[in-house]
Protein backbone atom coordinates (compact mmCIF):
# COMPACT_ATOMS: atom_id res chain seq x y z
CA UNK A 1 0.00 0.00 0.00
CA UNK A 2 1.53 3.26 -0.64
CA UNK A 3 1.68 5.62 1.92
CA UNK A 4 1.28 10.03 1.36
CA UNK A 5 4.48 11.47 1.90
CA UNK A 6 2.50 13.85 4.30
CA UNK A 7 1.12 10.59 5.91
CA UNK A 8 3.83 8.79 7.42
CA UNK A 9 2.98 5.27 8.83
CA UNK A 10 3.55 6.03 12.89
CA UNK A 11 3.19 9.58 12.73
CA UNK A 12 -0.57 10.24 14.29
CA UNK A 13 0.14 13.86 15.40
CA UNK A 14 -1.39 17.07 13.76
CA UNK A 15 1.00 19.37 13.82
CA UNK A 16 -1.20 22.43 14.51
CA UNK A 17 -3.22 21.39 17.37
CA UNK A 18 -1.59 24.04 19.61
CA UNK A 19 -2.94 27.12 18.17
CA UNK A 20 -6.47 26.15 18.99
CA UNK A 21 -7.64 27.34 22.74
CA UNK A 22 -10.89 27.40 24.29
CA UNK A 23 -13.06 30.20 23.18
CA UNK A 24 -16.19 29.81 25.94
CA UNK A 25 -16.91 31.08 29.62
CA UNK A 26 -17.43 28.30 31.84
CA UNK A 27 -20.09 28.96 34.83
CA UNK A 28 -18.18 29.00 37.95
CA UNK A 29 -19.58 26.90 40.51
CA UNK A 30 -22.97 25.97 38.17
CA UNK A 31 -25.59 24.54 40.79
CA UNK A 32 -26.27 22.11 37.45
CA UNK A 33 -29.91 21.08 38.72
CA UNK A 34 -30.61 20.14 35.33
CA UNK A 35 -28.10 17.18 35.49
CA UNK A 36 -30.65 15.80 38.21
CA UNK A 37 -33.07 15.17 34.91
CA UNK A 38 -32.73 12.37 32.91
CA UNK A 39 -34.84 13.39 29.95
CA UNK A 40 -37.20 16.28 28.23
CA UNK A 41 -40.71 15.48 29.79
CA UNK A 42 -42.55 18.10 27.74
CA UNK A 43 -42.07 19.63 24.53
CA UNK A 44 -40.72 23.27 23.79
CA UNK A 45 -42.03 25.94 21.66
CA UNK A 46 -41.09 25.05 18.10
CA UNK A 47 -39.79 27.63 15.82
CA UNK A 48 -38.86 26.19 12.45
CA UNK A 49 -35.83 28.89 10.91
CA UNK A 50 -35.99 26.96 7.60
CA UNK A 51 -37.24 29.90 5.44
CA UNK A 52 -34.31 32.42 7.41
CA UNK A 53 -31.44 30.78 8.61
CA UNK A 54 -31.79 26.99 6.43
CA UNK A 55 -32.44 29.53 2.86
CA UNK A 56 -29.81 31.51 3.11
CA UNK A 57 -27.66 27.94 3.74
CA UNK A 58 -28.67 26.98 0.19
CA UNK A 59 -26.10 27.00 -2.77
CA UNK A 60 -29.46 27.80 -4.97
CA UNK A 61 -31.81 29.99 -2.17
CA UNK A 62 -35.42 29.01 -2.32
CA UNK A 63 -38.08 30.92 -4.99
CA UNK A 64 -40.75 32.97 -4.33
CA UNK A 65 -43.29 30.52 -4.94
CA UNK A 66 -41.09 27.63 -3.32
CA UNK A 67 -40.52 29.17 -0.10
CA UNK A 68 -44.40 29.88 -0.37
CA UNK A 69 -44.82 26.11 -0.53
CA UNK A 70 -42.55 25.53 1.80
CA UNK A 71 -44.38 27.79 4.53
CA UNK A 72 -47.72 25.57 3.83
CA UNK A 73 -45.82 22.39 4.31
CA UNK A 74 -44.66 24.19 7.72
CA UNK A 75 -47.70 24.48 8.80
CA UNK A 76 -49.13 21.28 7.78
CA UNK A 77 -46.67 19.58 9.85
CA UNK A 78 -47.76 21.71 13.19
CA UNK A 79 -45.20 24.65 13.55
CA UNK A 80 -46.75 27.58 15.16
CA UNK A 81 -43.90 29.73 14.74
CA UNK A 82 -41.75 30.11 11.87
CA UNK A 83 -39.36 32.68 11.16
CA UNK A 84 -39.77 33.84 7.31
CA UNK A 85 -36.18 35.96 6.86
CA UNK A 86 -34.92 39.05 7.17
CA UNK A 87 -37.28 41.42 5.43
CA UNK A 88 -35.02 44.30 5.37
CA UNK A 89 -31.97 42.57 3.89
CA UNK A 90 -32.82 41.64 0.19
CA UNK A 91 -36.04 42.37 -1.79
CA UNK A 92 -36.99 38.97 -2.09
CA UNK A 93 -37.08 38.35 1.54
CA UNK A 94 -39.43 41.51 1.79
CA UNK A 95 -41.37 39.94 -0.80
CA UNK A 96 -41.97 36.65 0.28
CA UNK A 97 -43.19 38.14 3.56
CA UNK A 98 -45.20 40.44 2.02
CA UNK A 99 -46.88 37.67 -0.05
CA UNK A 100 -47.74 35.72 2.88
CA UNK A 101 -49.86 39.05 4.34
CA UNK A 102 -51.27 40.42 1.60
CA UNK A 103 -52.32 36.26 -0.08
CA UNK A 104 -53.59 35.41 3.43
CA UNK A 105 -51.53 32.73 3.80
CA UNK A 106 -50.88 32.99 7.39
CA UNK A 107 -53.48 30.99 9.68
CA UNK A 108 -54.34 32.87 12.57
CA UNK A 109 -53.13 30.44 15.07
CA UNK A 110 -49.57 31.22 13.63
CA UNK A 111 -46.61 33.68 14.48
CA UNK A 112 -44.59 34.53 11.58
CA UNK A 113 -40.98 36.24 13.09
CA UNK A 114 -38.04 38.22 11.62
CA UNK A 115 -34.81 39.09 11.62
CA UNK A 116 -33.35 42.28 12.54
CA UNK A 117 -30.14 43.92 13.13
CA UNK A 118 -30.10 46.46 15.99
CA UNK A 119 -29.85 49.62 12.97
CA UNK A 120 -32.84 52.26 12.68
CA UNK A 121 -33.20 52.14 9.10
CA UNK A 122 -33.11 48.29 9.08
CA UNK A 123 -35.74 48.08 11.98
CA UNK A 124 -38.01 50.67 10.12
CA UNK A 125 -38.67 48.37 7.00
CA UNK A 126 -39.25 45.19 9.20
CA UNK A 127 -41.67 46.95 10.72
CA UNK A 128 -42.88 48.24 7.11
CA UNK A 129 -42.69 44.30 5.72
CA UNK A 130 -44.74 43.41 8.75
CA UNK A 131 -47.62 45.54 7.69
CA UNK A 132 -50.79 43.52 7.94
CA UNK A 133 -49.88 41.24 9.90
CA UNK A 134 -51.78 39.51 12.66
CA UNK A 135 -49.41 38.01 14.31
CA UNK A 136 -45.49 38.70 14.29
CA UNK A 137 -42.03 38.08 16.49
CA UNK A 138 -39.42 40.80 15.61
CA UNK A 139 -36.22 39.17 16.55
CA UNK A 140 -33.38 41.78 17.54
CA UNK A 141 -29.93 40.64 17.79
CA UNK A 142 -26.63 42.22 18.04
CA UNK A 143 -22.88 40.79 18.87
CA UNK A 144 -21.29 40.29 22.08
CA UNK A 145 -18.83 37.45 22.16
CA UNK A 146 -15.52 38.74 22.91
CA UNK A 147 -14.01 37.90 19.45
CA UNK A 148 -16.84 40.19 17.42
CA UNK A 149 -16.62 42.82 20.56
CA UNK A 150 -12.46 43.05 20.00
CA UNK A 151 -11.85 42.10 15.82
CA UNK A 152 -15.42 43.44 13.92
CA UNK A 153 -16.87 46.11 15.82
CA UNK A 154 -14.09 47.24 18.63
CA UNK A 155 -16.34 48.47 20.94
CA UNK A 156 -16.13 48.45 24.72
CA UNK A 157 -18.74 46.05 26.48
CA UNK A 158 -21.05 49.74 27.41
CA UNK A 159 -20.82 50.45 23.45
CA UNK A 160 -22.21 46.99 22.51
CA UNK A 161 -24.86 47.51 25.23
CA UNK A 162 -25.52 51.24 23.84
CA UNK A 163 -26.72 49.15 19.84
CA UNK A 164 -28.72 46.87 21.88
CA UNK A 165 -30.47 49.23 24.06
CA UNK A 166 -31.06 51.00 20.88
CA UNK A 167 -32.76 48.61 18.69
CA UNK A 168 -34.96 48.10 21.68
CA UNK A 169 -36.15 51.56 22.04
CA UNK A 170 -36.84 51.57 18.18
CA UNK A 171 -38.74 48.18 18.13
CA UNK A 172 -40.95 49.73 20.84
CA UNK A 173 -41.31 52.87 19.30
CA UNK A 174 -42.56 50.96 15.85
CA UNK A 175 -44.24 48.66 17.69
CA UNK A 176 -47.52 51.29 19.01
CA UNK A 177 -47.92 52.12 15.42
CA UNK A 178 -48.81 48.63 14.35
CA UNK A 179 -52.03 47.26 14.45
CA UNK A 180 -51.31 43.67 14.95
CA UNK A 181 -50.00 41.19 17.61
CA UNK A 182 -46.21 42.23 17.83
CA UNK A 183 -44.02 40.49 20.64
CA UNK A 184 -40.17 40.76 20.78
CA UNK A 185 -37.37 38.25 21.02
CA UNK A 186 -33.60 39.27 21.66
CA UNK A 187 -30.78 37.34 21.02
CA UNK A 188 -26.97 38.14 22.18
CA UNK A 189 -25.56 36.49 19.32
CA UNK A 190 -22.58 34.71 19.76
CA UNK A 191 -24.00 33.81 23.02
CA UNK A 192 -21.67 30.63 23.45
CA UNK A 193 -18.33 32.99 22.93
CA UNK A 194 -19.50 35.77 25.56
CA UNK A 195 -19.00 35.72 29.48
CA UNK A 196 -22.06 34.82 30.77
CA UNK A 197 -22.14 37.78 33.32
CA UNK A 198 -22.34 40.30 30.09
CA UNK A 199 -24.23 38.45 28.88
CA UNK A 200 -27.11 38.77 31.31
CA UNK A 201 -26.21 42.10 31.80
CA UNK A 202 -27.16 43.57 28.03
CA UNK A 203 -30.09 40.96 28.11
CA UNK A 204 -31.30 42.54 31.34
CA UNK A 205 -30.98 45.92 29.68
CA UNK A 206 -33.37 44.94 26.68
CA UNK A 207 -35.75 43.19 28.83
CA UNK A 208 -35.93 46.75 30.84
CA UNK A 209 -37.16 48.84 27.73
CA UNK A 210 -39.68 46.14 26.87
CA UNK A 211 -41.39 45.62 30.41
CA UNK A 212 -42.76 41.89 29.23
CA UNK A 213 -45.85 41.14 31.33
CA UNK A 214 -47.38 37.84 31.62
CA UNK A 215 -49.63 38.58 28.47
CA UNK A 216 -46.96 40.04 26.55
CA UNK A 217 -43.72 37.82 26.95
CA UNK A 218 -40.59 38.58 25.80
CA UNK A 219 -38.26 35.91 24.04
CA UNK A 220 -34.85 36.43 24.64
CA UNK A 221 -32.97 33.84 22.57
CA UNK A 222 -29.47 31.96 23.62
CA UNK A 223 -27.81 30.92 20.51
CA UNK A 224 -24.93 28.47 19.76
CA UNK A 225 -24.03 30.81 17.16
CA UNK A 226 -21.05 28.50 16.70
CA UNK A 227 -20.51 25.32 18.75
CA UNK A 228 -17.37 26.32 21.22
CA UNK A 229 -17.95 23.46 24.40
CA UNK A 230 -19.28 20.37 25.24
CA UNK A 231 -23.17 20.48 25.74
CA UNK A 232 -22.99 20.32 29.62
CA UNK A 233 -21.09 23.45 29.73
CA UNK A 234 -23.95 24.94 27.54
CA UNK A 235 -26.74 23.85 29.51
CA UNK A 236 -24.88 25.86 32.85
CA UNK A 237 -24.57 29.02 30.54
CA UNK A 238 -28.59 28.67 29.73
CA UNK A 239 -29.22 27.75 33.80
CA UNK A 240 -27.24 30.77 34.38
CA UNK A 241 -29.32 32.95 32.09
CA UNK A 242 -32.70 31.57 33.82
CA UNK A 243 -31.06 32.75 37.55
CA UNK A 244 -30.03 35.85 36.54
CA UNK A 245 -31.98 37.58 33.94
CA UNK A 246 -34.71 39.53 35.20
CA UNK A 247 -38.51 39.33 35.68
CA UNK A 248 -37.99 35.63 34.64
CA UNK A 249 -41.91 34.31 34.99
CA UNK A 250 -42.34 37.08 31.87
CA UNK A 251 -39.77 35.38 29.72
CA UNK A 252 -39.10 32.58 27.12
CA UNK A 253 -36.15 31.41 26.80
CA UNK A 254 -35.07 30.20 23.42
CA UNK A 255 -32.14 28.59 22.07
CA UNK A 256 -30.88 28.78 18.45
CA UNK A 257 -27.72 25.72 18.38
CA UNK A 258 -26.25 25.22 15.34
CA UNK A 259 -24.10 21.82 15.11
CA UNK A 260 -20.22 22.70 14.32
CA UNK A 261 -19.39 20.17 16.78
CA UNK A 262 -21.92 17.59 16.34
CA UNK A 263 -23.59 18.88 19.50
CA UNK A 264 -26.84 20.91 18.44
CA UNK A 265 -29.39 17.57 19.45
CA UNK A 266 -27.46 17.42 23.00
CA UNK A 267 -27.22 21.15 23.30
CA UNK A 268 -30.86 21.67 22.87
CA UNK A 269 -31.94 18.85 25.19
CA UNK A 270 -29.61 19.58 27.75
CA UNK A 271 -30.75 23.75 27.63
CA UNK A 272 -34.23 22.37 27.55
CA UNK A 273 -33.18 20.66 30.81
CA UNK A 274 -31.42 23.62 32.35
CA UNK A 275 -34.60 25.77 32.25
CA UNK A 276 -35.13 26.47 28.15
CA UNK A 277 -39.02 27.13 27.01
CA UNK A 278 -38.17 27.11 23.31
CA UNK A 279 -36.29 25.68 20.48
CA UNK A 280 -34.99 27.13 16.73
CA UNK A 281 -34.27 24.86 14.52
CA UNK A 282 -34.55 23.36 10.95
CA UNK A 283 -35.97 20.41 9.46
CA UNK A 284 -32.91 17.55 9.06
CA UNK A 285 -30.59 20.30 10.52
CA UNK A 286 -29.99 22.41 7.47
CA UNK A 287 -28.22 26.11 8.20
CA UNK A 288 -25.27 28.09 8.11
CA UNK A 289 -21.32 25.70 8.01
CA UNK A 290 -22.33 22.72 9.93
CA UNK A 291 -26.26 23.09 10.16
CA UNK A 292 -28.62 23.95 13.02
CA UNK A 293 -30.62 21.36 15.17
CA UNK A 294 -32.12 18.61 13.53
CA UNK A 295 -36.25 19.22 14.79
CA UNK A 296 -37.01 15.75 13.03
CA UNK A 297 -33.95 14.57 15.61
CA UNK A 298 -34.95 16.30 18.13
CA UNK A 299 -38.61 16.10 18.04
CA UNK A 300 -38.48 11.84 17.90
CA UNK A 301 -36.25 11.55 20.33
CA UNK A 302 -38.84 12.80 23.02
CA UNK A 303 -41.45 11.16 21.15
CA UNK A 304 -39.34 7.91 21.51
CA UNK A 305 -39.61 8.49 25.49
CA UNK A 306 -43.11 8.29 25.53
CA UNK A 307 -43.29 12.27 24.91
CA UNK A 308 -46.22 13.80 22.45
CA UNK A 309 -44.14 16.52 20.73
CA UNK A 310 -46.58 18.09 19.18
CA UNK A 311 -45.40 18.01 15.61
CA UNK A 312 -46.43 15.58 13.22
CA UNK A 313 -43.73 13.26 11.60
CA UNK A 314 -46.39 10.07 11.30
CA UNK A 315 -45.22 10.49 7.67
CA UNK A 316 -41.54 11.07 7.21
CA UNK A 317 -40.76 9.56 3.89
CA UNK A 318 -43.33 12.35 2.43
CA UNK A 319 -41.58 14.78 4.73
CA UNK A 320 -38.07 14.37 3.27
CA UNK A 321 -39.25 13.80 -0.31
CA UNK A 322 -40.63 17.50 -0.04
CA UNK A 323 -37.86 18.66 1.93
CA UNK A 324 -35.67 17.58 -1.05
CA UNK A 325 -37.38 18.82 -3.87
CA UNK A 326 -37.50 22.21 -2.70
CA UNK A 327 -34.54 22.86 -1.41
CA UNK A 328 -32.50 20.37 -4.20
CA UNK A 329 -30.82 19.25 -0.46
CA UNK A 330 -30.81 15.17 0.19
CA UNK A 331 -30.95 13.86 3.71
CA UNK A 332 -28.27 11.47 4.85
CA UNK A 333 -28.93 7.75 4.53
CA UNK A 334 -28.14 7.15 8.12
CA UNK A 335 -29.57 10.53 9.37
CA UNK A 336 -31.90 9.96 12.51
CA UNK A 337 -34.91 8.73 11.90
CA UNK A 338 -35.16 10.14 8.54
CA UNK A 339 -32.64 8.58 6.46
CA UNK A 340 -33.71 5.60 4.28
CA UNK A 341 -31.57 3.28 6.17
CA UNK A 342 -32.00 4.13 9.76
CA UNK A 343 -34.53 1.20 9.96
CA UNK A 344 -32.45 -1.49 8.10
CA UNK A 345 -30.30 -3.78 9.35
CA UNK A 346 -27.73 -5.94 7.87
CA UNK A 347 -26.04 -7.39 10.72
CA UNK A 348 -27.03 -10.68 11.40
CA UNK A 349 -27.05 -10.87 14.83
CA UNK A 350 -29.47 -7.43 14.69
CA UNK A 351 -31.45 -9.13 12.22
CA UNK A 352 -31.96 -12.17 14.48
CA UNK A 353 -32.76 -10.19 17.74
CA UNK A 354 -35.61 -7.92 15.47
CA UNK A 355 -37.16 -10.70 14.38
CA UNK A 356 -37.49 -12.44 17.60
CA UNK A 357 -38.34 -8.92 19.29
CA UNK A 358 -40.97 -8.69 16.79
CA UNK A 359 -42.75 -12.30 17.13
CA UNK A 360 -42.66 -11.48 20.56
CA UNK A 361 -44.63 -8.30 20.57
CA UNK A 362 -47.41 -10.38 18.31
CA UNK A 363 -47.17 -13.12 20.99
CA UNK A 364 -47.53 -11.18 24.02
CA UNK A 365 -49.61 -8.46 22.44
CA UNK A 366 -47.33 -5.73 24.14
CA UNK A 367 -48.48 -2.24 24.82
CA UNK A 368 -45.05 -0.59 24.98
CA UNK A 369 -42.58 -1.23 21.96
CA UNK A 370 -39.49 -2.63 23.14
CA UNK A 371 -38.03 -4.85 20.04
CA UNK A 372 -34.09 -4.53 20.41
CA UNK A 373 -32.04 -2.35 18.29
CA UNK A 374 -35.13 0.11 17.11
CA UNK A 375 -36.01 2.62 19.68
CA UNK A 376 -39.16 3.44 18.01
CA UNK A 377 -41.69 1.37 15.77
CA UNK A 378 -40.52 2.55 12.13
CA UNK A 379 -44.82 2.34 10.94
CA UNK A 380 -45.12 5.34 12.92
CA UNK A 381 -43.33 7.30 10.87
CA UNK A 382 -44.35 6.23 7.65
CA UNK A 383 -42.09 3.25 7.00
CA UNK A 384 -43.16 -0.64 6.68
CA UNK A 385 -41.29 -3.32 8.41
CA UNK A 386 -40.67 -5.56 5.62
CA UNK A 387 -39.41 -2.95 3.80
CA UNK A 388 -36.77 -1.09 5.88
CA UNK A 389 -36.26 -3.48 8.57
CA UNK A 390 -34.64 -6.24 7.60
CA UNK A 391 -32.02 -5.82 4.83
CA UNK A 392 -30.12 -8.63 3.10
CA UNK A 393 -26.41 -8.68 2.14
CA UNK A 394 -23.23 -10.87 2.64
CA UNK A 395 -23.40 -9.61 6.62
CA UNK A 396 -27.27 -10.86 7.36
CA UNK A 397 -27.77 -13.94 9.41
CA UNK A 398 -30.40 -16.78 9.50
CA UNK A 399 -32.67 -14.51 11.74
CA UNK A 400 -33.18 -11.58 9.08
CA UNK A 401 -33.19 -14.10 5.90
CA UNK A 402 -35.61 -15.97 8.23
CA UNK A 403 -37.81 -12.96 9.16
CA UNK A 404 -38.60 -11.83 5.33
CA UNK A 405 -38.97 -15.13 4.53
CA UNK A 406 -41.56 -15.56 7.11
CA UNK A 407 -43.05 -11.83 7.04
CA UNK A 408 -43.76 -11.62 3.36
CA UNK A 409 -43.93 -15.23 1.86
CA UNK A 410 -45.31 -17.79 4.85
CA UNK A 411 -42.21 -19.69 4.97
CA UNK A 412 -41.60 -20.71 8.47
CA UNK A 413 -38.42 -22.89 8.52
CA UNK A 414 -37.28 -25.36 11.24
CA UNK A 415 -34.94 -23.57 13.36
CA UNK A 416 -32.14 -26.39 11.92
CA UNK A 417 -32.47 -25.18 8.27
CA UNK A 418 -32.19 -21.06 8.53
CA UNK A 419 -28.66 -21.55 8.72
CA UNK A 420 -28.18 -23.56 5.71
CA UNK A 421 -30.84 -21.17 3.84
CA UNK A 422 -28.95 -18.77 5.34
CA UNK A 423 -25.38 -19.36 3.64
CA UNK A 424 -26.86 -19.83 0.73
CA UNK A 425 -28.38 -16.06 0.44
CA UNK A 426 -25.44 -14.39 2.22
CA UNK A 427 -23.23 -16.25 -0.61
CA UNK A 428 -25.38 -14.84 -3.49
CA UNK A 429 -25.20 -11.52 -2.10
CA UNK A 430 -21.56 -12.16 -1.99
CA UNK A 431 -20.99 -12.96 -5.53
CA UNK A 432 -22.85 -10.38 -6.31
CA UNK A 433 -21.45 -7.61 -4.53
CA UNK A 434 -25.04 -6.26 -3.58
CA UNK A 435 -27.87 -5.88 -1.14
CA UNK A 436 -30.69 -8.61 -2.15
CA UNK A 437 -34.61 -7.59 -2.24
CA UNK A 438 -37.02 -9.91 -0.42
CA UNK A 439 -38.49 -10.98 -3.65
CA UNK A 440 -34.59 -12.00 -4.65
CA UNK A 441 -34.11 -13.83 -1.25
CA UNK A 442 -37.48 -15.78 -1.92
CA UNK A 443 -36.92 -16.88 -5.46
CA UNK A 444 -33.09 -18.31 -4.33
CA UNK A 445 -35.07 -20.39 -1.56
CA UNK A 446 -37.63 -21.27 -4.19
CA UNK A 447 -34.76 -22.69 -6.70
CA UNK A 448 -32.91 -24.47 -4.45
CA UNK A 449 -35.61 -25.93 -2.20
CA UNK A 450 -39.31 -25.78 -3.36
CA UNK A 451 -40.41 -28.49 -5.46
CA UNK A 452 -37.20 -29.49 -6.72
CA UNK A 453 -37.92 -32.88 -9.60
CA UNK A 454 -34.81 -33.42 -11.19
CA UNK A 455 -33.16 -35.88 -11.09
CA UNK A 456 -35.75 -37.64 -8.87
CA UNK A 457 -39.47 -36.69 -10.19
CA UNK A 458 -41.77 -38.48 -7.71
CA UNK A 459 -44.84 -39.94 -10.74
CA UNK A 460 -47.00 -41.74 -8.00
CA UNK A 461 -47.36 -43.33 -5.03
CA UNK A 462 -49.93 -45.97 -3.57
CA UNK A 463 -50.57 -47.28 0.14
CA UNK A 464 -51.25 -50.57 2.08
CA UNK A 465 -52.09 -50.58 5.67
CA UNK A 466 -50.30 -53.59 7.33
CA UNK A 467 -50.48 -55.05 10.97
CA UNK A 468 -49.36 -53.59 13.76
CA UNK A 469 -49.66 -49.98 12.49
CA UNK A 470 -47.56 -50.15 9.29
CA UNK A 471 -47.64 -48.78 5.89
CA UNK A 472 -46.47 -50.54 2.76
CA UNK A 473 -45.88 -47.86 -0.37
CA UNK A 474 -45.74 -48.67 -4.02
CA UNK A 475 -43.41 -45.84 -5.28
CA UNK A 476 -43.45 -44.98 -8.53
CA UNK A 477 -40.43 -42.65 -9.62
CA UNK A 478 -38.69 -40.69 -12.66
CA UNK A 479 -34.61 -40.69 -12.45
CA UNK A 480 -32.61 -39.12 -15.41
CA UNK A 481 -35.76 -39.77 -17.37
CA UNK A 482 -35.89 -43.48 -16.37
CA UNK A 483 -39.49 -45.21 -15.04
CA UNK A 484 -38.71 -46.73 -12.09
CA UNK A 485 -40.98 -48.72 -9.50
CA UNK A 486 -40.67 -50.64 -6.26
CA UNK A 487 -42.16 -51.15 -2.78
CA UNK A 488 -40.99 -50.85 0.62
CA UNK A 489 -42.34 -50.76 4.65
CA UNK A 490 -42.79 -47.68 7.16
CA UNK A 491 -44.26 -46.52 9.71
CA UNK A 492 -45.84 -43.96 8.13
CA UNK A 493 -46.53 -42.77 4.24
CA UNK A 494 -43.48 -40.52 4.07
CA UNK A 495 -41.14 -43.32 5.90
CA UNK A 496 -42.59 -46.02 3.58
CA UNK A 497 -41.93 -43.28 0.98
CA UNK A 498 -38.19 -42.69 1.97
CA UNK A 499 -37.46 -46.09 2.71
CA UNK A 500 -38.64 -47.25 -1.24
CA UNK A 501 -36.05 -44.52 -2.85
CA UNK A 502 -33.78 -45.69 -0.87
CA UNK A 503 -33.99 -48.77 -2.29
CA UNK A 504 -34.71 -47.99 -5.68
CA UNK A 505 -31.70 -45.92 -6.03
CA UNK A 506 -29.39 -47.56 -3.88
CA UNK A 507 -29.09 -44.30 -1.30
CA UNK A 508 -28.32 -44.63 2.73
CA UNK A 509 -29.53 -40.86 4.54
CA UNK A 510 -31.68 -40.86 7.89
CA UNK A 511 -34.82 -38.66 7.54
CA UNK A 512 -34.50 -36.34 10.91
CA UNK A 513 -36.51 -33.19 10.33
CA UNK A 514 -40.41 -33.48 9.35
CA UNK A 515 -42.59 -30.67 9.88
CA UNK A 516 -45.55 -28.56 7.82
CA UNK A 517 -48.20 -25.64 8.17
CA UNK A 518 -50.55 -24.20 6.01
CA UNK A 519 -49.27 -20.68 4.03
CA UNK A 520 -52.57 -19.05 5.03
CA UNK A 521 -55.20 -18.95 7.72
CA UNK A 522 -57.96 -20.36 5.69
CA UNK A 523 -59.56 -23.79 5.00
CA UNK A 524 -58.59 -23.47 0.97
CA UNK A 525 -54.49 -22.94 1.59
CA UNK A 526 -51.67 -24.72 0.59
CA UNK A 527 -49.53 -26.41 3.11
CA UNK A 528 -46.10 -26.36 2.95
CA UNK A 529 -43.77 -29.59 4.26
CA UNK A 530 -40.41 -29.14 5.52
CA UNK A 531 -38.13 -32.44 5.35
CA UNK A 532 -34.48 -33.10 6.38
CA UNK A 533 -32.46 -35.77 6.07
CA UNK A 534 -28.57 -36.74 6.83
CA UNK A 535 -26.09 -39.02 4.59
CA UNK A 536 -23.73 -41.27 6.20
CA UNK A 537 -21.28 -38.69 6.37
CA UNK A 538 -23.63 -36.22 8.38
CA UNK A 539 -24.30 -33.87 5.92
CA UNK A 540 -27.58 -32.43 5.79
CA UNK A 541 -29.58 -31.69 2.79
CA UNK A 542 -32.94 -29.99 2.85
CA UNK A 543 -36.35 -30.06 0.72
CA UNK A 544 -39.59 -27.77 0.94
CA UNK A 545 -42.93 -29.47 -0.92
CA UNK A 546 -45.73 -26.56 -1.36
CA UNK A 547 -49.65 -28.22 -2.28
CA UNK A 548 -52.53 -28.60 -1.84
CA UNK A 549 -52.53 -31.67 0.01
CA UNK A 550 -50.60 -32.37 2.80
CA UNK A 551 -49.56 -35.58 2.24
CA UNK A 552 -48.31 -34.12 -1.31
CA UNK A 553 -46.98 -31.54 -0.37
CA UNK A 554 -44.69 -33.73 2.38
CA UNK A 555 -43.66 -36.09 -0.79
CA UNK A 556 -42.28 -32.95 -2.38
CA UNK A 557 -40.47 -31.86 0.57
CA UNK A 558 -38.86 -35.50 0.39
CA UNK A 559 -37.96 -35.50 -3.38
CA UNK A 560 -36.30 -31.87 -3.01
CA UNK A 561 -34.30 -32.76 0.15
CA UNK A 562 -33.02 -36.35 -1.89
CA UNK A 563 -32.50 -34.10 -5.18
CA UNK A 564 -30.04 -32.08 -2.81
CA UNK A 565 -28.35 -34.79 -2.13
CA UNK A 566 -27.44 -36.53 -5.38
CA UNK A 567 -26.77 -33.08 -6.59
CA UNK A 568 -24.44 -32.23 -3.92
Amino acid sequence: MCIPDKIQKGSFDMKNFEKYTRQYFPVENPPMRWAQKDYVDHPPIWCSVDLRDGNQALINPMTLDEKLDFFTYLVKIGFKEIEVGFPAASETEYEFCRALIEKNLIPDDVTIQVLTQSREHIIKKTFEALKGAKNAIVHLYNSTSVSQREQVFRKEKNEIIDIAKMGAELCKKYRQNAEGNYRFEYSPESFTGTEPEFAAEICNEVIKIWEPTVDNKVIINLPVTVSHSMPHVYANQVEYMCDNLLNRENLIISLHPHNDRGCAVADSEMGLLAGADRIEGTLFGNGERTGNVDIVTLAMNMFSQGVNPELNFENLPEIVAEYEKITDMAVYDRQPYSGKLVFAAFSGSHQDAIAKGMNWRKEKNCQHWTVPYLPIDPEDVGRVYEADVIRINSQSGKGGIGYILENQFGIFMPKNMKETVGYMVKGVSDNAHRELQPSEVYDIFEEHFINNTSPVKLKEAHYKQLGEGGIESNVTIEYNGKIMNDSATGNGRLNAVSETIQNMLDLEYTLHTYTEHAMEEKTSSKAVSYVGIKDKNGNNFWGVGIATDIIDSSLKALTSAVNNMLNA
